[in-house]
């Protein structure tokens, strides 16, 4: 794959994945209760795990993305820039 088809698709993974991580922070934020009971039917927890398990994943996604899609694209258009 070329280097700007692959800067394309990482920039829309970018775009996409933070765009998923700011659904989860604003669902979780103003619905967590609603969140919590519903879940709560399947694997019951307290409320504090509930949100621990929650936050960590969302930290977790957050590094995860940075890792693997934003260096990747920075390095990509740090690699096009000094190649000009």
């Amino acid at each position: 794959m070329e280097r700007s088809r692959m800067r394309l698709f990482l920039l829309w993974c970018a775009a996409f994945n933070i765009l998923f991580a700011i659904c989860w922070f604003v669902l979780f934020s103003f619905a967590g209760g609603w969140v919590y009971r519903l879940h709560s039917r399947w694997f019951p927890m307290p409320q504090e795990t509930f949100s621990a398990i929650h936050y960590a994943g969302l930290v977790l996604y957050r590094v995860l993305l940075i890792f693997f899609v934003v260096v990747p694209l920075l390095a990509l258009w740090a690699t096009e820039r000094k190649g000009r």
